[in-house]
């Protein structure tokens, strides 16, 4: 039995994803909406921050309009979900996306994963990565999430880990920004 404050981090068996509990935030999870994708333009409004988000998926400057590209390709080719995470008051304050569910090994892939800045050190990203293995678990029948993300990232590292994320491989200078090569992380959690 899963311990009641395990949250979403890691049950008594070592794997992520115990319950459909909340943390304290009382953050929740619905389907992003196509008139919140300004907030992606404010939330990562330089060079750096968009590319810790994506990497090379986009370029730089972020605009609407390559977000809406993308996110229309991915919902006419089904695959994935896009996610907002919203705060007690009904506030959008997370993004998130699953990708490319292979239904056959039960695994998926988490990316584009960002909380508003103003509202970071709440929680937020933590409880949202929480609710989409949830997700993942519960509603997909996934046993096994897979993510990314630069070592030069720490919050973000840390935020997966304690989630119940752990480091499977280093992709050493996988992205060269502006001559400083960056190394990307290959992180995955047992359900």
């Amino acid at each position: 039995m899963d311990r009641p404050d395990a949250g979403m981090g890691e049950n008594e068996e070592g794997k992520a994803g115990s319950g459909m509990e909340r943390e304290k935030t009382g953050l929740r999870l619905r389907p992003w909406k196509w008139e919140e994708l300004g907030l992606l333009l404010r939330w990562l409004p330089g060079e750096r921050e968009m590319t810790l988000w994506c990497a090379r998926k986009f370029v730089y400057p972020l605009t609407e309009a390559q977000l809406r590209a993308y996110y229309e390709a991915m919902e006419e080719n089904r695959r994935g979900f896009i996610f907002a995470a919203l705060d007690e008051h009904g506030r959008t304050v997370g993004h998130i996306m699953m990708q490319d569910a292979d239904y056959e090994e039960n695994s998926i892939y988490f990316g584009l994963i960002v909380v508003d800045p103003e509202t970071r050190g709440k929680g937020y990203g933590k409880e949202m990565v929480a609710l989409a293995l949830q997700y993942a678990s519960r509603i997909l029948g996934m046993k096994r999430v897979t993510l990314r993300v630069f070592d030069n990232n720490p919050r973000a590292k840390h935020c997966y880990e304690t989630a119940g994320f752990r480091e499977e491989k280093r992709e050493e200078a996988a992205v060269d920004f502006h001559g400083e090569p960056w190394t990307l992380v290959h992180m995955a959690a047992e359900l």
